[in-house]
C-alpha cells in the first residue's frame, strides 16, 4: 500500500450495516487496528449494525466472512489481520490465499469486502502502519464507508 491515501469523505453510517472479522494472531496489533477501524465507522453516526467476529489468524478470515454473508445482509464488510514475516515465506502465503478468497467472496456474494489484512517483513513495520502515521485502520474504515455507500445506492431493493 502506498502512503498516499484518497482523500478522506465525511460519509454517514446511518442506515448502513457492516460487518467485521478480526483476526487474534498479533492480538495487541489487532486490537488497535479493530479499535481505529470501529471508532472511524462511528464518527458520524451510528451504523445500523457493527457485528465484530473474532477468528484465529488472518487465513479464517474468508470462512468467517462466508459464514456471515450467508446469514445475514450487509453494506460492507471488512477482514482485518495482521501478517509479519517470520523465519520462512509463509506470511505471503496466507496473505495472498485470504486476499484471494476475499475478492472470490465479494465476485460470489456481490457485496464489498475490504481486505484489511496488514502484512509486513517485521513488527516495526506493522506498528507503524497501524499505530503510526499511515493510520491503515482508519483507512480501511472510510473504504468501508465509501463502498457502502455506493453498494447500496446500486443494489437492487
Amino acid at each position: 500500500m502506498s502512503d498516499n491515501p484518497p482523500s478522506e469523505n465525511s460519509l454517514s453510517p446511518e442506515g448502513l450495516s457492516f460487518g467485521v472479522v478480526a483476526a487474534r494472531y498479533n492480538e495487541e496489533l489487532i486490537e488497535s487496528l479493530l479499535q481505529k477501524v470501529s471508532s472511524c465507522l462511528c464518527e458520524n453516526g451510528q451504523p445500523a449494525e457493527l457485528l465484530i467476529e473474532r477468528v484465529p489468524g488472518s487465513h479464517e478470515i474468508p470462512s468467517a466472512l462466508h459464514l456471515m454473508l450467508n446469514a445475514r445482509t450487509f453494506s460492507c464488510m471488512i477482514g482485518l489481520g495482521v501478517v509479519i514475516k517470520g523465519a520462512t515465506s509463509h506470511h505471503h502465503l496466507v496473505a495472498e490465499s485470504a486476499g484471494n478468497a476475499i475478492q472470490s467472496l465479494v465476485s460470489r456474494h456481490g457485496v464489498p469486502i475490504i481486505n484489511g489484512i496488514v502484512v509486513t517483513d517485521d513488527r516495526d513495520s506493522a506498528n507503524e502502519r497501524i499505530n503510526g502515521e499511515l493510520n491503515r485502520g482508519r483507512e480501511f474504515a472510510q473504504a468501508a464507508l465509501e463502498m457502502a455507500h455506493l453498494h447500496d445506492k446500486w443494489t437492487k431493493t
